[in-house]
């Protein structure tokens, strides 16, 4: 799932006349106090990276006059959250708060239903206020097929103690909120919290919005501000961005995904339901060094085999190749011996001393075989297992490399 940057997700949240806090992004200290002395006293300033628990992390502060200002910007981009660097923060104006709320709608996957989840209290986890005091929390499935009905959110926030002006104004943006998370393809639209300012206003405070990423094509107004995938540990490298790129040339066909590695010297193109990662163990336990994990499946076109990998032979270090699935259903050997040599042959690479290990099996193998073979590259069947397949590499890399197991990575 694609984790979209809070400033993004509140503006789209404000053009669904749900109220936010006046602010702005800035790149540097000097921007952040420009834009303080704009928004005026107080002021909150927020990390923007794709994670969670920034006030844990000291991601968060609030600045109360010109001359905190630069200063506290400055800790916070020299900071990393959750292994991302902080190279945006969001100036945004100090609402005085009354009450804090929390209000979100997500997909519960058991009932394979959107969920709207509410409460009378706001700024902590919500798995925390359920525990402490369940009676404090609403839980409503919707009809994935169905719009919101308005008295849904009335009976939701007046079943939570609220009446009068706050009671109307919760009911109508639950409402708002559940076409947005509908329109934009969600997966999570989280305000946590929601604010009941001084003079009874609710205010989106801070947003969490979550887009499935295998609908961004439907939405081309956040194809260019989701910065990470919701599985992403840490931002993604330039080889992982064109990797993604790949993918999504042609999103209806396959799978070509790819997660770089520092040092390691196999090229490891794998796949088969949990076969890549038996796969990845095995070759690890034989001694070889995948310098990354991917998966490719789902029966891929030629040019996204192509391009996944001619892109794992391209990182630095790749000193061999290691292609291996289960017996595959669907995936055709023919196709992916194709985009496989092709992407050899386009990098010049001579297969007599650079290691490749082929282990398919499946739709169209004895012609797969064929082209692997008539390439030179050695090929396996179902006439070994997984783990003897990756076994057979690293042993192949020993022999191509004597010294081998006293390299280390590089």
């Amino acid at each position: 799932m694609a984790r979209v940057l809070e400033h993004d997700g509140k503006e789209i949240l404000k053009k669904h006349e749900i109220q936010i806090p006046h602010g702005t992004a800035v790149f540097n200290p000097d921007e952040a106090k420009q834009a303080a002395v704009r928004i005026g006293f107080p002021v909150i300033l927020k990390a923007l990276v794709p994670a969670g628990k920034r006030g844990k992390a000291g991601a968060i502060k609030l600045v109360h006059n010109i001359y905190e200002v630069y200063k506290e910007a400055e800790k916070l981009f020299n900071m990393e959250v959750s292994h991302f660097p902080v190279e945006q923060i969001l100036v945004e104006q100090g609402v005085a708060i009354k009450k804090e709320l929390y209000l979100s709608i997500a997909i519960d996957k058991i009932e394979r239903k959107p969920v709207v989840i509410a409460s009378s209290e706001g700024g902590v986890d919500i798995e925390e206020i359920s525990r402490k005091n369940p009676g404090k929390v609403k839980k409503v499935h919707i009809d994935p097929w169905s719009s919101f009905p308005s008295y849904k959110g009335v009976e939701i926030w007046s079943d939570l103690g609220f009446k009068g002006k706050v009671l109307r104004q919760a009911a109508a943006l639950t409402t708002r909120l559940f076409n947005t998370f509908k329109k934009h393809d969600a997966t999570l639209l989280e305000v946590n919290p929601l604010v009941m300012s001084e003079d009874d206003v609710l205010v989106a405070v801070d947003v969490v919005l979550s887009v499935d990423e295998s609908a961004i094509y439907r939405q081309p107004e956040l194809k260019n501000i989701h910065p990470a995938s919701e599985r992403a540990w840490r931002p993604l490298t330039e080889l992982e961005r064109h990797m993604v790129a790949i993918n999504e040339e042609d999103p209806y066909r396959g799978t070509a995904r790819y997660t770089e590695f520092d040092g390691g010297d196999i090229g490891f193109m794998c796949g088969g339901g949990g076969a890549s990662l038996l796969l990845m163990d095995a070759l690890i336990k034989s001694g070889g060094r995948p310098a990354n994990y991917s998966e490719v499946g789902g029966n891929p076109p030629e040019n996204k085999v192509y391009g996944l990998c001619k892109g794992i032979i391209s990182k630095e270090g790749v000193r061999g190749l290691f292609l291996a699935h289960n017996i595959t259903s669907n995936t055709q050997i023919n196709v992916v011996a194709r985009g496989v040599t092709r992407a050899l042959h386009n990098m010049d690479i001579n297969v007599s001393v650079f290691p490749v290990v082929v282990r398919e099996a499946g739709t169209h193998d004895a012609e797969g075989k064929k082209i692997f073979e008539e390439a030179g590259i050695e090929y396996h069947g179902d006439d070994i297992t997984l783990t003897q397949a990756a076994q057979l590499m690293a042993d192949k890399m020993r022999q191509v490399y004597p010294d081998y197991d006293q390299w280390g990575d590089n």
